[in-house]
């Protein structure tokens, strides 16, 4: 049975919340101050970031694995849900840095204005960014959460993206480079659209059901079972380590049920032990049937 980690997932992302609520304001501040495009840019990836926790503070709330009438399989989609809906966050502030950029070009603007004082303020903020990705990503690889690790990839992004805005405006304050400022907003740009399909990829296969185990690793574990002839049609889906599906037909050497029921329960305990948490169905088929179809493959190839 699955853990319910949802309460240790809303804790991480209520302080990380409050966190980036700090972080964003204090970009804001200090670009608005300065005049600093690139900062304004990173001052709107950190909206994201706290957006990005109300969302999984709202998937966690529904994302319970334990099935009940409505969902026989769980409600665990519905964080990778929460995750996807991070993706289309980050692909909004990718659009939004890229037309500042470029308006800024056409139209002209006022010069960056940056002192000493407002680059020891940034410095705070990159020291609060390092802390809550590696504190998110700590607690979700522990918890098995997609969200909070999904979280903590774009907190990542928006490290190196707060490192090359500080590094634009120290050029802008110690040798007058201010078209370093709008420059390092398309590198900005780039690292949150990667971010953003970075965290589509990996939650993507969990919503279409795509396989989750190789159906000849199964195979072989089954297979290796004594009074197991041989087994066919085998499917998966889920993601390991999280929650996995397993279904398969199983051809066995038993001449009475109670036999029979012996042998699937030494195969599931296998499989448990390798992939759990897993939920297992089989279908127990006689010795005389025989197939050689491993998979769901299509018939016609």
């Amino acid at each position: 049975m699955t853990l319910d980690n949802r309460a240790t997932v809303r804790k991480v992302l209520i302080i990380t919340l409050l966190l980036n609520i700090f972080v964003m304001l204090l970009k804001a501040f200090v670009g608005k101050l300065t005049g600093s495009l690139s900062l304004l840019a990173d001052a709107l990836h950190s909206v994201t970031d706290s957006a990005n926790n109300i969302l999984g503070l709202i998937a966690s709330r529904f994302s319970s694995p334990q099935p009940d009438r409505e969902h026989p399989y769980g409600h665990l989609k519905f964080e990778a849900v929460g995750a996807l809906g991070i993706s289309a966050f980050l692909g909004i502030a990718c659009f939004e840095i890229l037309q500042g950029a470029i308006e800024r070009i056409l139209q002209g603007g006022e010069p960056v204005r940056i002192s000493a004082p407002e680059l020891w303020l940034l410095l705070i903020v990159l020291g609060v960014n390092i802390f809550v990705a590696f504190y998110e990503r700590h607690v979700g690889v522990k918890v098995g959460s997609p969200i909070l690790i999904a979280d903590a990839k774009h907190t990542m992004s928006d490290i190196w993206v707060t490192i090359s805005v500080i590094g634009g405006l120290v050029g802008v304050w110690w040798f007058g480079y201010q078209w370093l400022d709008v420059v390092l907003a398309f590198p900005v740009a780039v690292l949150v659209f990667w971010s953003g399909w970075t965290v589509l990829k990996e939650n993507l296969p969990w919503l279409v059901d795509q396989m989750a185990i190789a159906p000849e690793v199964i195979h072989a574990i089954a297979v290796s079972v004594p009074g197991v002839v041989n087994c066919h049609e085998i499917a998966s889906r889920g993601l390991i380590g999280r929650q996995v599906f397993i279904e398969m037909h199983l051809i066995v050497d038993a001449q009475d049920v109670e036999t029979a029921h012996r042998i699937t329960e030494e195969v599931e305990r296998r499989l448990e032990e390798r992939f759990s948490p897993v939920r297992i169905l089989i279908h127990v088929e006689p010795p005389e049937y025989q197939s050689e179809k491993i998979s769901f493959e299509s018939r016609s190839r």
